[in-house]
């Protein structure tokens, strides 16, 4: 039957999700795929591609596609790599590192949350047992209130190669995530955030203080809790200047700021001299009444001016939306959602079928849209479309 087909053999990114939200617990489904509030934002992420169309041209040399990007000074086969995703270990039992088997034997970009369900050096050796293919990896983090108590992590992620520090600079608190409120996500036994040493690992399990802070009822009891947490909770206190000196002072990694949405805080990002942004609104995940991020990006594009890389995420499930990413100012781009469904659907084998799908996909709309190279595609490919009529970007 063709409905049993598509199971076993999707073609779609979406087709894959289908497959993850049967095979997973509803609460973590739920977890991983809503956002905030009433969860507008995600909606936004998805839908304000299509009011973008491509124009394509035609009678153009497409018989041979390049979809290779660089960098950092490496390239990469295709300008998509996978964003950080939390507690991996939920969605299959090898979680992490079925993704950095995926990534590594695929010559692939992973950032691995700081809140993984495998440690960091255990990703790394899962990476390095893939041999020549594998790509430099990156380490996500929060900061915590006491600066000083992120240092161990930090060090352990240069220690074991990962290439750059990505830190999270739009959580100062976590968004009002309702599902999370109604159903809190407790892990159960056996599973534990493996990088964090000051876990109780014994016990009851309960929810974490950032996550019992968002339940918080009245501004007492939130900062009732905040007192609890003490130091460990996420910083709320970050600030430019003082925020990349410490970094520059702890760690000879790349840093990269996850979170960037407006141009100003983009220019601040290029003054102070991080070597990278991604513009991100945490899948929707923060605050509800935010631009999408492929709203956001043509004004972060204007004031970076190719000084920094431009990393990309935020809604996309096809190559057409990888294509109008880079088409307005993104150097390279990341998924998130779409590797977990991966994951949950088959493993490393169902994260490489995702990939697989963007990368086709991206190389048919590049060739379809009259584009033979990363580099040729730009703003005269696309148009707003308004009204029933087409207006320039």
């Amino acid at each position: 039957m063709a409905g049993d087909h598509l199971t076993s053999d999707p073609i779609t990114v979406d087709q894959v999700e289908a497959i993850a939200r049967n095979k997973l617990p509803v609460n973590v489904y739920n977890y991983y795929s809503c956002g905030s509030d009433e969860q507008t934002a995600v909606e936004r992420n998805r839908k304000d591609y299509d009011g973008l169309l491509i124009l394509p041209r035609v009678l153009r040399d497409v018989s041979r596609i390049d979809t290779s990007a660089q960098l950092f000074g490496h390239r990469f086969p295709f300008p998509v790599g996978i964003a950080p995703s939390a507690m991996q270990r939920l969605a299959s039992p090898e979680g992490e590192l079925d993704v950095a088997r995926a990534a590594g034997s695929m010559g692939l970009n992973l950032t691995l949350s700081s809140n993984s369900t495998t440690s960091l050096e255990d990703v790394m050796v899962a990476r390095r047992q893939v041999g020549e293919t594998a790509a430099p990896f990156w380490f996500q983090i929060y900061l915590a209130s006491d600066l000083n108590l992120s240092v161990p992590i930090i060090k352990r992620a240069e220690a074991a190669g990962f290439e750059a520090l990505v830190l999270t600079v739009d959580t100062p608190v976590l968004g009002n995530r309702i599902n999370e409120r109604r159903t809190p996500l407790v892990l159960p036994e056996g599973i534990h955030l493996a990088n964090l040493k000051h876990q109780d690992t014994q016990g009851p399990r309960k929810p974490s203080f950032n996550r019992e802070i968002m339940d918080a009822r009245s501004a007492k009891q939130a900062s009732d809790l905040m007192q609890t947490a003490g130091d460990t909770a996420n910083s709320a206190s970050l600030t430019w200047s003082s925020t990349m000196k410490f970094l520059r002072q702890t760690t000879n990694m790349k840093i990269i700021l996850k979170g960037v949405m407006a141009p100003e805080d983009a220019q601040l990002a290029v003054e102070c001299g991080a070597d990278a942004i991604v513009v991100s609104n945490h899948g929707g995940r923060q605050l509800d009444c935010v631009p999408s991020t492929i709203q956001a990006l043509p004004g972060v594009t204007e004031v970076v001016k190719g000084k920094i890389p431009i990393i990309f995420d935020g809604g996309i499930r096809r190559g057409s939306d990888v294509f109008k990413a880079l088409a307005l100012g993104a150097d390279f781009v990341l998924v998130g959602r779409p590797a977990l469904w991966g994951l949950a659907f088959n493993g490393q084998e169902g994260v490489e079928t995702v990939m697989n799908i963007l990368e086709r996909e991206l190389s048919r709309t590049m060739a379809l849209a009259g584009v033979a190279q990363l580099r040729d595609i730009c703003t005269s490919f696309l148009r707003y479309a308004e009204g029933g009529r087409l207006s320039k970007i």
